[in-house]
């Protein structure tokens, strides 16, 4: 038996139960009901639940009473039935649980179910964990919706970044090739670790007395896979934007910002790791120096951290700026930074010549363009749906690379978690793309307080 909130909250739930049947109390169809108007997202999936269950009733016909097949729409991975409640359940509940409530009535009618079905089980499906531990308190089975979940466990998100063993070298079967394009050198490996690699993964060697390597998987063929040496970001010479990495992994996250074969980069990681200073600075280099891409178009997700301070005036750009304060913040950084002693002057123009290449856009008006040639961050992405993630994705036109940054751990969004979060979503569908990559930043550059901060507190 699903709850409002799983339909509210994936409208193709109905068909994600396999064999089982599944049974919707009227109060459900009421509350459905009622949140149908409106642009919400919640809005949207309200109606579309609607549109399906009228396209299941028109298959079945007139006899509602045996349950209407699930597949009758298509759907043929549904093999159960839908019933819906055509008749009044009687039901005792407790009495400290007020009656008109509709919480409390779809419990009555699970515990009413239960009774008349002795021989089977009734486990009642909700993304409320209050409705939850009441079903549970009165001895109903009460699950969550799981179905969404791309992983059980944030742990095990792919990191982008694999540590080879101590005895990598010596363990290689075949003699290792090796060869020499541009600045880059290349390695051919014949390994059994071979098995763990995806393409576009960074593989790194550190080990006392023994040169040191930093590659990226490029090709895997069977149990042989081609290594490619990284650019050096940590290097002065190599600074993007007058910006050096500072540790192993802002450096692979770097190599991947400014290669143009890359059309599609996920950065994880927590507060303080250089996430958006970093794509920041590879986007400024590729438009205003390599004239690589057009512009900057910067959006995130506007869920506040406290209580909603109400309306924003102005334009669509002057609405989004309380929400770039992380943009604002390296701006300065990178003003400051630039042309050494340049003066006042010099770094206002800077500003303002960084400022005209970076347009500030909001997600609510995303849907139907095209970006061409652009260079889009998408910040805060933990907090979106997958389906968001997928609409904002699918922008790109032609020479446009989107940039997806956040950290799982900051989720404000209800209903979501960090194994059905859109970015979770984003990281394990692009895993291997040629064209894609992922890394997970993991040491926080901000300052001793910040770190010791993200520790304890």
């Amino acid at each position: 038996m699903l709850d409002t909130n799983v339909l509210l909250h994936d409208p193709t739930s109905l068909f994600r139960f396999e064999e089982h049947d599944v049974y919707l109390p009227m109060i459900v169809l009421e509350e459905l009901d009622g949140h149908k108007k409106g642009m919400t997202e919640v809005a949207r999936n309200g109606r579309q639940t609607s549109r399906t269950l009228d396209a299941l009733a028109a298959q079945a016909g007139d006899d509602m009473l045996q349950g209407l097949p699930l597949s009758g729409t298509g759907h043929v991975e549904a093999k159960g039935r839908l019933f819906f409640q055509t008749e009044p359940l009687h039901y005792a509940l407790p009495t400290s649980l007020p009656q008109g409530k509709a919480d409390n009535q779809i419990l009555g009618v699970v515990q009413a179910l239960q009774e008349r079905h002795p021989g089977r089980v009734v486990a009642m499906v909700s993304k409320d964990i209050n409705m939850r531990v009441k079903a549970r308190a009165l001895g109903l089975d009460a699950q969550d919706y799981e179905s969404d979940k791309t992983l059980d466990d944030g742990e095990l998100l792919y990191s982008g970044a694999l540590a080879l063993g101590s005895d990598f070298w010596t363990r290689q079967s075949k003699g290792v090739e090796s060869w020499q394009q541009g600045s880059h050198t290349f390695y051919r490996i014949s390994s059994p670790v071979v098995a763990q690699f995806h393409i576009n993964q960074f593989v790194y060697f550190e080990s006392p007395g023994e040169p040191s390597l930093y590659a990226r998987v490029v090709e895997i063929r069977e149990k042989t896979a081609v290594l490619k040496t990284l650019r050096d970001f940590t290097h002065l010479k190599n600074g993007v934007w007058g910006v050096t990495s500072r540790n192993r992994e802002q450096n692979f996250a770097l190599n991947l910002l400014m290669d143009p074969d890359i059309d599609f980069v996920t950065l994880a990681g927590t507060a303080g790791t250089g996430k958006t200073l970093m794509a920041l600075v590879a986007g400024l280099t590729q438009v205003l120096d390599d004239r690589r891409y057009t512009e900057i178009i910067m959006t995130r997700a506007t869920v506040s951290v406290g209580e909603d301070i109400g309306f924003l005036p102005g334009t669509e750009e002057e609405k989004m700026g309380p929400w770039m304060g992380a943009l604002d913040d390296n701006l300065e950084f990178l003003a400051k930074g630039d042309g050494g002693n340049a003066g006042e002057w010099g770094r206002a123009a800077t500003s303002e010549l960084i400022r005209s290449r970076i347009k500030i856009k909001s997600m609510n008006f995303m849907r139907g363009r095209t970006f061409m040639n652009k260079y889009v961050i998408i910040d805060e992405a933990q907090n979106l749906t997958p389906k968001q993630m997928k609409t904002l994705i699918t922008r790109a036109g032609p020479g446009t690379k989107i940039i997806c940054m956040g950290n799982l751990a900051q989720i404000d969004t209800p209903y979501l978690t960090e194994g059905s979060s859109g970015m979770t979503y984003a990281v394990d569908r692009f895993k291997g793309w040629p064209h894609g990559g992922h890394i997970t930043l993991a040491r926080g550059e901000r300052s001793r307080l910040a770190d010791f901060a993200s520790d304890v507190l």
